[in-house]
């Protein structure tokens, strides 16, 4: 009974890891980096699609984005979709390509992003303790003994420890990356 609560808490916080990891990688580090154009929508033919479904996104230098559109006549409208979306990416369309270059990050925007990657790593601690108290609320509605549900929730709390300490691990990691000039 409570190995089935017990695996479906690894598999809902193992999503929240993979959750949290997506959310990092958009967040830019002075690199290029594909992903950072993940949410940008263009409208094509009246209908918002995404980025990377219109065109191959490469990194031919450290610090420069390459988008190579399946069809040349979205051009100015991939162009139009990164200038609103307030990336802070000046792209530049030569009529086959578009290449952005990621400016350097100022100390000021370093720390900003900083704040930023802490708020998503409470967002994914906030979202590992749900899964606990979905997990200890389901235990409490199975017919168990006391000892049974003590050990339970002994285990689940091991869990949740184990996956902040991942989330603190990636967390560190990119202030790092982010930190570093």
């Amino acid at each position: 009974m409570f190995d089935q609560v017990l695996s479906k808490l690894k598999k809902n916080m193992d999503s929240s890891i993979d959750a949290f990891e997506k959310r990092l990688a958009s967040v830019r580090a002075g690199r290029a980096n594909p992903s950072s154009l993940d949410g940008v929508q263009v409208e094509y033919y009246g209908n918002l699609t995404p980025l990377k479904s219109l065109a191959t996104i490469s990194v031919p230098e450290a610090r420069i984005l390459m988008i190579k559109p399946f069809d040349k006549s979205c051009l100015a409208d991939i162009e139009k979709a990164i200038f609103e979306s307030n990336l802070g990416y000046t792209p530049n369309n030569d009529g086959e390509t578009i290449r952005i270059v990621i400016p350097e990050l100022t100390e000021e925007r370093r720390r900003e992003l900083t704040k930023q990657v802490k708020a998503l790593a409470e967002d994914a601690k906030v979202s590992i303790r749900n899964n606990r108290h979905e997990a200890l609320d389901a235990a409490k509605k199975m017919d168990a003994d006391e000892d049974s549900e003590k050990r339970f929730e002994k285990d689940v709390q091991e869990e949740v420890n184990k996956y902040n300490k991942i989330v603190e691990e990636k967390l560190k990691e990119k202030e790092q990356d982010l930190l570093n000039i």
